[in-house]
């Protein structure tokens, strides 16, 4: 399982307790972009006490997406077979992992999602479910998908999955990588499930996630996104 961090010391150690806790047969592997408040030296101290947990150490903050990229390259070139991605902070529940393992079963991609029946979320203000609503709402209407919960962050690979979309050729480096992924998968005639989840608002340490990086991440979702339509229409137009 790939954890990103940027300053989260507060919640590293609680949530890979948990998901070690929850799943002790799986391994952790912590990607940590020089955080200044000292999340590199825990990762570092979890990882000389279990050797179920690794740490990548990146020289500067450059992008979830980036993050996880450089994670996922290392979790294929050590063999694995599933690879994952969650959130340091807590709004992913290890507990809930299980539902992911199960799904995977038959699927190339598996999503935690809030916006499916079933899944909610807990401790968000109304503009916050409705931001996330309505993006992934704008992200099915332009890019022509039915996933409901695109942008999520709790997910698992198939191994064959991240080699049929050849990772390395992924240049997302912000949050519209997860989108990115999403799409590519699709793309490649590869299979997309969702399974219900309850996210929860981090209690701890300030959230990544503000009304500018959003609108960022709008911006290149629509630049992408319209791109990626004109492609759609001249292979057809080509056929």
């Amino acid at each position: 399982m790939v954890i990103p961090t940027y300053d989260e010391a507060a919640n590293l150690a609680w949530i890979v307790g948990r998901l070690r806790a929850a799943e002790p047969e799986i391994d952790v592997l912590v990607v940590d972009d020089n955080s200044p408040d000292g999340t590199g030296r825990i990762a570092d101290d979890l990882a000389a006490t279990d050797p179920q947990v690794r740490v990548l150490h990146r020289t500067g903050k450059e992008g979830l997406g980036a993050a996880y990229r450089h994670g996922f390259a290392h979790a294929l070139a050590a063999g694995y077979d599933v690879i994952g991605e969650m959130d340091a902070d807590g709004s992913h529940q290890p507990e809930q992992l299980h539902r992911l393992r199960t799904a995977l079963e038959d699927a190339d991609l598996v999503i935690g999602s809030r916006w499916i029946p079933g899944g909610s979320v807990t401790n968000w203000a109304l503009h916050r479910q409705a931001l996330s609503r309505g993006g992934n709402l704008y992200v099915r209407m332009l890019l022509g998908i039915s996933v409901r919960d695109a942008t999520a962050g709790y997910r698992l690979f198939r191994r064959s999955t991240l080699e049929r979309i050849d990772l390395a050729s992924v240049r997302s480096t912000g949050y519209v990588f997860q989108t990115d992924m999403v799409v590519r998968t699709l793309h490649a005639g590869l299979t997309v499930r969702e399974v219900p989840i309850e996210f929860v608002e981090r209690e701890r340490g300030d959230s990544k996630m503000s009304g500018r990086v959003a609108g960022e991440s709008l911006r290149r979702i629509t630049a992408w996104g319209l791109a990626e339509r004109r492609e759609q229409l001249r292979r057809r137009w080509h056929r």
